[in-house]
């Protein structure tokens, strides 16, 4: 119970959940899919963005990113095919759960309690099946021994994890962990039952299928199912009949097969082939279409990040430091942000499933033969299904979902077979618990860090969310849970801050800018953000102070634009000359500052700073380049009035402010409005501010 407690206690709801309607009545991504199929229909309810069909190529993410992102047509991640939206992720979240619940209380089903029902039952599935294979073939070891391991597989097998962010991926991932658990508990139970095998085999099959409905990538390790029935045959070898042999295959294969059909019908309903889920229609940061999804040239590399990444420790709470690798293989997507894996250094207690083999050395073979069986399928079924997820085009550690817990499963094993061999000896023991208890508690707390710094991910991405939004007050929430969860996380703070200073909350954004840069000095958009705040206070000189710390960390052409645009602000025009010519050296194209340094040029008040025939010249240059932009022809209407060509620069200005007014970009229509009042009495323009 304690283990349930702390899994419903860490589940933390991911931004897709504030989709649609906002927190509590969320239209995620399964219902919309729910809605879809009591409409008639296998595509969601939601229609894509318009100008998707509009595309050369819609699923190239650099040209369809304003449509996939446009909140009244949000499809991140959704497959788009023929003009419609669907999921590719596994339907069998919404058949079991999402389309009955909706259907019996008349309201949608959030991310985060989907994630939680489908944790908790996979993790009482496992415990249970723990606690049987303890009472059966190792009462003598203690039951405090099997409720460690029942912690190991719920509190160090990737539940928190996947509890740390609930959105649609996760609640793929916990309902093909959940049926998986079931399988291999119903499984038990039919090695175990004789006169109930084919009834047990048959539920095995159903919830494995249903797994796979979740979670395609379980595919393979549907072998468990065959394990289980060699199990049977061998133990009852000589005295099986033909008839319940072909029972017995069939209680695996019929319903299994079944599923398989139904989704096979599923994907081509959808897509017009039974083996696309639509993956490869997916709106996401790459183009899955010409991706490769799964190759040999991702093994390695896939088996580095999961199991042999060894973690970064800093000095900074909660202490870790997420995986960096490179380089990737060729055609490789990525790695997700955030990522803590290494399971064979960052989660030593999965070291015990070697001693799996302990568990029946010494014992007759007639008494373990069934445990010997089934820790064998269950090696299997890891092996299957870790070597698919190897195979796989991208990384991320929710993905350990998937054969993690597996693995713990067979290091209980492996801590009873221990604990039962070194029972009797007084050296070898207290050695042996005192070598598991320190594995168990640094993957314990190992975990317990990551989750802490998984939660605070969290709290920022939805506050990302809420900020892209235009929704400050909620934005500051979450970035403000953050950086309470993670203290010493600059960027955390950072953020907060830039809320806070949207939100007009100067004062507070002044003081989370100064505790980002307190953590990190050399931030150099800290520096920037906190020196636009200072503008915006009237503090020009703190502004100054805080951009040229920012240009001499990273020289970069912004960096500089905006210290030129501070000195410009103090009226000091030289500096800000020198600062905008810096931007423009290191990047030509640059066009603020072009537009800038022209209008300075031409209307600086003070004789001393102005150089109408140099504005000229850089104006012109920038009109052929960018034409119709309405900022450079009033720039260029301002050089023409410097130069005393006024027939000109009427002819500039009004060209941009017939162009000013079809934008409807009203404050600039004003200023343009009163610039060729004074061209046209012959008179330029002088002004401090552009």
């Amino acid at each position: 119970m304690l283990v349930i407690g702390v899994l419903i206690w860490s589940a933390v709801p991911g931004a897709l959940d504030f989709e649609g309607s906002g927190p509590g009545q969320s239209e995620n991504y399964y219902n919309l899919l729910v809605q879809g199929f009591r409409a008639g229909q296998l595509n969601v309810k939601r229609d894509p963005s318009p100008g998707l069909a509009q595309l050369p190529d819609p699923y190239d993410p650099a040209a369809n990113k304003p449509y996939v992102w446009d909140e009244r047509h949000f499809s991140h991640d959704m497959s788009y095919y023929k003009g419609k939206l669907y999921l590719y992720f596994g339907i069998t979240p919404a058949v079991v759960l999402f389309w009955p619940y909706v259907t019996v209380t008349g309201h949608n089903l959030s991310d985060r309690n989907a994630c939680v029902i489908f944790s908790v039952l996979g993790f009482a599935a496992a415990a249970a099946l723990i606690y049987g294979i303890w009472r059966r073939y190792f009462p003598e070891t203690g039951p405090w021994i099997a409720a460690c391991g029942a912690a190991a597989l719920g509190l160090a097998g990737g539940l928190l994890e996947i509890l740390s962010s609930c959105e649609v991926y996760e609640v793929a991932i916990s309902c093909g962990f959940a049926f998986a658990m079931m399988a291999l508990a119903a499984i038990w139970r039919g090695l175990h039952e004789s006169s109930r095998t084919i009834r047990w085999f048959a539920l095995a099959s159903l919830a494995y299928g249903l797994a796979v409905g979740a979670r395609p990538s379980l595919l393979f390790g549907s072998i468990i199912l065959l394990i289980a029935v060699a199990a049977v045959v061998h133990r009852e070898w000589g005295r099986v009949s033909l008839w319940r042999c072909c029972l017995l295959i069939a209680a695996i294969v019929v319903p299994l097969s079944l599923v398989g059909s139904g989704l096979m019908l599923y994907n081509y309903l959808r897509f017009g082939s039974p083996f696309e889920f639509g993956w490869h229609y997916a709106l996401t940061g790459i183009n899955d279409v010409t991706a490769k999804q799964f190759s040999l040239g991702y093994l390695w590399f896939n088996f580095c990040f999961y199991f042999l990444e060894l973690m970064r420790w800093t000095s900074h709470f909660p202490f870790l430091q997420v995986i960096v690798i490179s380089p990737l293989p060729p055609g490789y997507a990525g790695i997700g942000e955030g990522q803590y894996c290494g399971i064979f250094c960052n989660y030593p207690v999965a070291w015990l499933a070697l001693a799996a083999p302990l568990a029946w050395k010494g014992r007759p073979t007639e008494e373990t033969a069934t445990l010997r069986w089934f820790a064998a399928g269950v090696f299997l079924l890891f092996l299957m299904c870790a070597v698919t997820i190897c195979l796989f085009v991208t990384s991320s550690s929710r993905y350990e979902e998937d054969f993690l817990p597996v693995l713990l499963l067979l290091a209980v094993i492996g801590l009873f077979g221990l604990e039962r061999q070194v029972a009797r000896s007084a050296f070898w023991r207290p050695l042996a618990r005192a070598a598991w208890c320190a594995a168990l508690m640094y993957s314990l707390v190992f975990n317990a860090l990551a989750t802490i710094d998984s939660h605070a991910a969290t709290q920022y991405f939805v506050g990302n969310y809420f900020f892209n939004h235009g929704r400050m007050d909620l934005a500051i929430e979450y970035f403000d849970k953050a950086s309470t969860l993670e203290p010493d996380s600059a960027g955390f703070h950072y953020s907060l801050a830039n809320a806070l200073s949207q939100a007009g909350r100067t004062d507070e954004s002044l003081v989370q800018f100064q505790k980002a840069l307190k953590i990190q000095p050399d931030y150099p958009e800290a520096d920037n953000n906190l020196a636009f705040t200072l503008l915006r206070a009237g503090d020009v000189d703190g502004a100054i102070e805080y951009f040229q710390k920012a240009s001499e960390v990273q020289e970069s052409y912004q960096a500089f634009y905006n210290l030129g645009y501070a000195y410009r602000m103090k009226k000091m025009a030289f500096e800000a000359e020198t600062n905008w010519q810096k931007a423009m050296e290191l990047q030509p194209k640059f066009i603020p500052a072009q537009i800038d340094l022209s209008w300075m040029l031409a209307t600086w008040p003070d004789a001393a700073a102005r150089n109408g025939g140099r504005a000229l010249d850089l104006i012109q240059n920038l009109d052929r380049e960018v034409p119709n932009d309405p900022k450079i022809l009033r720039a260029l209407a301002a050089a023409d009035a410097e130069t005393g060509r006024f027939s000109e620069a009427i002819i500039s200005a009004k060209r941009a402010l017939a162009i000013a007014q079809a934008r409807t970009q009203t404050t600039l229509v004003k200023k343009i409005q009163t610039e060729i009042t004074l061209y046209q009495s012959n008179t330029p323009c002088r002004s401090f501010n552009n």
